[in-house]
């Protein structure tokens, strides 16, 4: 067959994505940037004009700096630097995003549109578009990939693909041909969105502010001083403005709602997909999984999603790893999908409290947590989604224990001193779609060392299908040239004193950490790629 009559479809390719949302777009661009043949289809004939998404979390804004992209979404977003939560008219405590221990020391506010229309210019700039109106309708199996039966305006035809990741939402036609399925339940409890302008509002615009009141008000921001409120409605037939109004008058009497748009009502799940690969269909996003929205991890989730997934289709697609190197992906993102679906759940049910008695034992331990400094420190590295750790997954491994461990992820805050270059900061080092290997030497570690290690690292990059490149840093002050310099403090925070040796994956995490015998370990490690398993 061939490909329906969709303008400039291929009717073969090494990947099909289906679903052009973040996750959607994020993904196909990133194969593009590693070379991999892609094609991406949306059943939608244009973009959504509107989405209820509205908050870009720190770990999705590290993600976006390593693409290049940071800077024009910060254009175009508002800083919340944290989180106020009240209850029966007073605030029971905060926290602050500036604690997290990333450079982004808050969330951005920007609605998921606008992501969209970011992603797709750099979607773009790669070569790639979205093929839209294009609706998968079924998937059969080949020998050697998948193929596709999409539907363009009632025109059929199919696509063969390699491989095919549903990034489809909900209802994914993807997940649902591959046979996967959705555990979890329902969210029975309905809510509301609508965008407003608070005439009268004293109080600072880059906070979020979460109202635990009946009926529950959610405020995070938006740019030119705009608000999007979140809600649960008092039923389904009231006034969306007046629920909210009713429990913001509490706190702020004398403001007003005006300029209202978008008022909206809608249901929320909370599930997890058994699995996140059937053979060469995988799932991603809200075809994977699906959680309450009150914490916004729903589309930074998927974003995740997209990073983790990206870098290592390529390499199975190129031939430098085997299939089985993907099982990595459903074993590292899965349990974080559930974490995220389960704090949800417990943020519904501490939400949405009626029973007085109920809501005062509520209140009290909330505010016994935010009065804590470790339990605020760990409330802003949650919400940041700093505390994803892969060190279960079966393809990290080596020295563990310390202050950066295997699945961890490289510190954004650790500036460095590279040759020719000036300041620079750690993690920048490591911003390329394969592997960096880099050297710390710490006081322990010679510059004769850390040279001779560095110059066999550099010829094992250029015979290597995994590594980018070899950078070195170190302490001692006989430092050749070609090594950077960073400060003694650094290496008490990475744990190292002689010399170690950190591969880090292209999603910012460190697959590999080997204080000794470290070419033994990189041939390792190089190994549990190429097979997907240790």
């Amino acid at each position: 067959m061939r490909a329906p009559d969709g303008p400039g479809l291929d009717e073969r390719t090494s990947v099909l994505v289906v679903g052009a949302g973040p996750t959607g777009l994020l993904l196909a661009a990133e194969l593009r940037r590693r070379d991999v043949p892609c094609e991406l289809i949306d059943a939608q004939p244009a973009p959504l004009p509107w989405d209820r998404a509205t908050v870009m979390h720190p770990r999705s804004l590290e993600l976006f700096e390593s693409l290049g992209l940071s800077e024009r979404l910060l254009d175009v977003g508002t800083p919340q630097r944290g989180a106020r939560v009240h209850s029966a008219g007073e605030v029971l405590g905060a926290f602050d995003l500036a604690a997290c221990g990333s450079r982004y020391g808050f969330s951005l506010g920007i609605s998921e549109e606008v992501t969209e229309s970011v992603l797709t210019d750099y979607l773009r700039a790669l070569g790639g578009e979205v093929h839209r109106s294009s609706r998968l309708v079924g998937l059969t199996t080949r020998p050697d990939g998948i193929t596709a039966e999409i539907d363009h305006g009632g025109s059929r035809g199919t696509v063969d693909a390699e491989w095919i990741v549903g990034c489809d939402g909900l209802h994914s036609p993807t997940r649902e041909g591959a046979g996967l399925l959705l555990e979890g339940h329902d969210i029975a409890a309905a809510w509301a969105v609508f965008d407003v302008t608070l005439d009268g509002w004293t109080d600072v615009y880059d906070l979020t502010f979460v109202y635990l009141d009946e009926p529950p008000v959610i405020l995070t921001a938006l740019p030119g001083r705009r608000w999007r409120v979140y809600l649960r409605p008092d039923s389904p037939a009231s006034d969306l403005v007046a629920d909210a109004a009713s429990t913001l008058s509490r706190y702020a009497p004398q403001v007003s709602f005006v300029d209202v748009e978008n008022p909206t009502r809608f249901h929320c799940h909370s599930m997890v997909a058994d699995h996140f690969r059937a053979g060469r269909v995988l799932i991603a996003g809200d075809a994977a999984h699906l959680c309450s929205p009150a914490q916004g991890h729903g589309m930074n989730t998927g974003l995740q999603d997209a990073a983790n997934l990206a870098w290592k289709l390529a390499l199975v697609q190129s031939g430098a790893a085997d299939p089985e190197l993907l099982d990595s992906y459903e074993a590292e993102r899965r349990p974080v999908a559930r974490t995220v679906a389960g704090e949800g759940d417990d943020f519904e049910h501490a939400e949405t409290l009626t029973d007085a008695a109920e809501r005062g034992a509520r209140d009290r331990a909330m505010r016994a947590t935010f009065a804590d400094p470790a339990a605020r420190h760990h409330e802003a590295v949650a919400e940041a989604e700093l505390d994803v750790d892969y060190s279960a997954s079966p393809i990290v491994f080596g020295e563990g224990g310390g202050p950066l461990n295997p699945g961890q992820r490289l510190p954004d805050t650790i500036a460095v001193d590279t040759p020719g270059q000036g300041p620079d900061r750690l993690h920048e080092l490591a911003h390329r779609p394969g592997h960096t290997a880099l050297l710390v030497g710490g006081p322990g570690a010679t510059g004769a060392a850390l040279a001779d290690l560095l110059a066999t690292l550099e010829e094992r990059v250029a015979a290597s299908r995994f590594l980018d490149a070899a950078v070195a840093l170190g302490v001692a002050p006989d430092l050749p040239g070609a090594i950077g310099r960073l400060d003694a403090d650094v290496c008490k925070l990475l744990g190292t004193d002689g010399v170690t040796l950190l591969a880090v994956r292209p999603d910012g995490y460190v697959g590999l950490r080997a204080d000794s015998d470290h070419l033994d370990a990189l041939e390792r490690y190089e190994r549990v790629l190429r097979t997907g398993r240790a």
